[in-house]
């Protein structure tokens, strides 16, 4: 049985090069932006239960590990729920969301695409993450009416494993191939569904000659959508469906493409469950905010120039032991509430701080709530790969206080009193291992 689209969410996050290039921060990766997503899916998703999560990305954190356990861990999904990458490119997006329509699952994805200085792929690209949740024990807000693909092998866009930044042969000669296989697959999946025309089309390909004529290759009566945040690689697909939902009636018809390397077709069709349902901030409101960077900042973010380091000590390696023992706390946010004095503790610990007693078992995840800034600093000696370090107390929504780092921080804009939400980030690199763990970012609108 094929599960249909139970809900969706994209992120596009905050930083901007140029006018309007979307950038991740120093402090993300494909690991934090497609948790960030899933998070925004999670809140909006009654009775949450993916039987399987896969995680599309073709800039993964780590190779020889799996980065989508540490999704798992920070969305707090039992132990029998597997969690695997899929590492390529938007082909291994489209496979993730076959396979999770087929074992009611969860689809993460997330690209961080880097250029070389002042090339057309740095102009054009766009770091992005997306969640799409399926399943079929509830009215779902597209079903899917058919799928089709080709596979093609010809020379178009490459990136070595050890390379940082990709390569394209002329694109002419992409553009030939793609064509002929975005129009052949496109015929196939409405002719298989029976289906004369679609009101949407959303157009996924890395080769920007064929995204100039999207709307003469195959024709959606409302929209064609492509690349909205620019090319996402892997996750393209997946946020160009994101913004078609965010605009399409019940009852229309959804043509996705995903032309890479050959081409892949979805076809779904909208129901009434989706103006309910959609994501609290579309994507086009996402791509139109955002806080300018220093290109040359955003180059040392990406390794592509040293700038000189904090003259401080590097932090040491994170070891795994430690790492291990608190997993509950460092990837999901879970404290402990008392239950003979309702004191909340983070993270958990086992004698109640505020009674003495020794109940100390309700679990408590936080990191979806939101929380106060009860005192703050701005630290411009302590090791940040972008000083200064901000941190603040919070204390929770529903109870608890903790230190954390302030992510994206703008020092001019923080107060004490002010309203802060929660993101997964990383705080550092060392010794090839990263350090993930939660920060605070502001709420829109102070």
């Amino acid at each position: 049985m094929t599960a249909g689209l139970l809900g969706y969410s994209a992120y596009l996050p905050g930083r901007r090069i140029g006018k309007n290039r979307v950038v991740a921060s120093y402090d993300e990766d494909s690991t934090t932006m497609a948790l960030t997503a899933a998070v925004e899916l999670r809140q909006r998703c009654e009775d949450w239960r993916p039987a399987a999560l896969y995680f599309a990305t073709s800039t993964p954190a780590y190779a020889d590990k799996t980065n989508a356990t540490a999704i798992h861990a920070a969305l707090g999904l039992p132990r029998n729920v597997i969690a695997a990458d899929l590492v390529g490119n938007g082909r291994s997006s489209f496979a993730a969301i076959i396979a999770a329509a087929s074992t009611e699952g969860l689809v993460v994805g997330a690209d961080v695409r880097v250029g070389r200085p002042g090339s057309s792929d740095e102009k054009l690209g766009g770091d992005a993450g997306a969640a799409l949740l399926f399943g079929d024990d509830r009215e779902p807000i597209a079903e899917i009416l058919a799928t089709a693909s080709r596979t093609d092998e010809f020379l178009d866009r490459w990136r070595l494993p050890t390379a940082v930044t990709g390569e394209q042969w002329e694109e002419r000669y992409g553009a030939t191939h793609y064509s002929a296989l975005i129009r052949e697959v496109a015929e196939e999946a409405l002719d298989e569904a029976g289906v004369a025309d679609v009101e949407h089309v959303a157009l996924a390909c890395p080769n920007s000659a064929v995204l100039k004529r999207a709307a003469t290759l195959v024709k959606g009566q409302k929209s064609v959508i492509s690349s909205p945040a620019g090319f996402s690689g892997s996750v393209d697909m997946m946020v160009a469906l994101a913004a078609v939902l965010d605009n399409a009636e019940p009852g229309e018809h959804i043509l996705v493409l995903s032309a890479t390397d050959g081409c892949d077709a979805l076809l779904l069709r909208t129901t009434t469950a989706l103006p309910n349902a959609r994501q609290a901030t579309p994507v086009a409101e996402q791509r139109t905010a955002g806080t300018s960077v220093p290109h040359l900042t955003y180059l040392s973010w990406r390794g592509l120039v040293e700038l000189e380091p904090p003259r401080r000590p590097e932090p040491d390696r994170p070891a795994a032991p430690p790492a291990g023992r608190s997993v509950a706390w460092k990837f999901a946010l879970t404290g402990a509430r008392c239950l003979d004095c309702g004191f909340v503790h983070l993270p958990a610990i086992e004698v109640c701080r505020s009674c003495g007693g020794r109940n100390v078992t309700e679990r408590v995840r936080i990191n979806d709530r939101h929380g106060t800034v009860s005192s703050y600093t701005v630290d411009h000696l302590a090791f940040s790969p972008s000083p200064p370090m901000v941190q603040a107390a919070v204390d929770v929504d529903g109870g608890g206080r903790f230190m954390v780092e302030i992510a994206d921080a703008d020092p001019e804009r923080l107060s004490v009193g002010a309203r802060v939400r929660f993101v997964f980030r990383r705080l550092f690199t060392a010794g090839n291992v990263h350090d993930y763990f939660w920060k605070a970012v502001l709420i829109d609108g102070q």
